[in-house]
């Protein structure tokens, strides 16, 4: 299933997800212009390493930030042009009715925030672990869990593709999102270098926030 686009009106700009957006575009493009060995060494030195956060340490090569600081670092560095297009479509389709109903500077908190605490996730599950964790999807999925919880009527229109099976259909967002965090549960046994417990983490901490925070409704 891919998301394609959301039926759920806002009613402000959505300046932070559009920036967010714009940022991670723009580090991914530096990374391209480093080259293959230097693309490489950049995920080492910013992305999150449970290893160096639980101990303190930071194993060469020597981080750009001191390790817990890599927590906010390795949210804006992708591995690959799919992992980046994946998180942004996700970001673009749904961050900007959770913008829209926490406010713009809240957001921006809500989404360091929950990116921070996905990272936390994976890192419990994997404390010894030297493999640098990177991507923007623990706050992505912060995001989600959110949409989750406001949204669960708005409907998600999807591409449904399963090899020459092509059509696209209205999902109820409570459908989608449910069938996404259901596989991430599936999926968080099976490793393959990806960081499902961020995901499962990020969505459960963005929809537990939602919940605590009441975001302000708007008059129609």
């Amino acid at each position: 299933m891919i998301p394609l686009k959301d039926d759920n009106p806002t009613y402000s700009y959505p300046y932070i997800t559009v920036g967010l957006i714009a940022v991670n575009i723009l580090i991914f493009l530096f990374q391209l212009g480093l080259g293959p060995e230097h693309f490489a060494m950049f995920v080492l030195v910013t992305g999150a390493i449970p290893y160096e956060i639980v101990n303190l340490v930071d194993i060469y090569p020597a981080d750009l930030v001191p390790p817990p600081f890599t927590l906010l670092t390795a949210m804006f560095v992708h591995g690959g042009l799919f992992h980046l297009l994946g998180n942004m479509l996700y970001l673009w389709i749904f961050g900007d009715n959770i913008e829209d109903r926490l406010g713009h500077l809240r957001f921006l908190l809500f989404y360091l925030f929950t990116g921070i605490m996905a990272s936390l996730a994976h890192i419990m599950v994997n404390p010894e672990s030297t493999v640098p964790m990177i991507g923007a999807s623990g706050a992505v999925a912060g995001v989600l869990g959110a949409y989750f919880v406001l949204f669960p009527r708005a409907g998600v229109i999807t591409l449904l593709w399963f090899f020459f099976f092509i059509e696209i259909v209205r999902i109820p967002a409570v459908v989608f999102l449910g069938i996404w965090f259901a596989f991430q549960l599936m999926s968080s046994g099976l490793g393959g270098g990806i960081a499902w417990y961020a995901h499962i983490g990020g969505f459960i901490t963005g929809a537990l926030i939602i919940l605590v925070v009441k975001p302000r409704r708007h008059r129609y």
